[in-house]
């Protein structure tokens, strides 16, 4: 995705956000909401990458309520990223994309604190492409009536995504 590409769906996004019934946006701040903070469009981080097959192994993800999914782990890629070998795992979730949940050296800073997701298409040729630039936060960043999935541990990097959304604050 180009950068004017990426500019016209984030505002496509924050429309969303801002009008639409099922906005995780409460409803009072919606005529106010402004849209989300972005980083700047960074091609460095979109990243095509051969996808080792999972071994289909069910784990069990924690969520922000406190429950429990289960989500089918269908594969992983390696990359390097600043300097340190990655890898990062992908998931079904009964959709048609990949399910990507990763935490960064941004969590908890400049970004939501449990983590931010990407939906991979996969490719025709098998590879996956991680487009950091479409990472974004869950519902349960906007409003405590969601469940979100956690990213789990092993798709934690040390490293900074500094790439998608950033931390939503409410107005005060």
């Amino acid at each position: 995705m180009d950068s004017n590409m990426l500019a016209d769906h984030r505002a496509s996004k924050d429309e969303y956000l801002r009008t639409n019934p099922g906005s995780p946006i409460p409803q009072e701040l919606r005529g106010s909401f402004a849209g989300l903070p972005y980083f700047a469009w960074n091609p460095d981080l979109i990243l095509t990458l051969a996808v080792s097959p999972g071994d289909g192994t069910e784990i069990q993800v924690a969520t922000s309520n406190g429950a429990d999914r289960i989500y089918r782990r269908v594969g992983s890629v390696d990359f390097d990223l600043g300097g340190a070998a990655q890898t990062l795992h992908l998931y079904d979730t009964g959709h048609t994309s990949l399910f990507l949940p990763f935490r960064d050296a941004t969590s908890g800073k400049e970004t939501y604190g449990a983590g931010r997701y990407l939906d991979i298409e996969p490719n025709d040729d098998g590879t996956v492409t991680l487009d950091f630039n479409l990472a974004y936060s869950p519902f349960c960043a906007y409003s405590d009536g969601y469940s979100c999935a956690l990213p789990p541990a092993d798709n934690w990097m040390s490293v900074p995504i500094e790439a998608g959304e950033k931390t939503w604050q409410e107005p005060t």
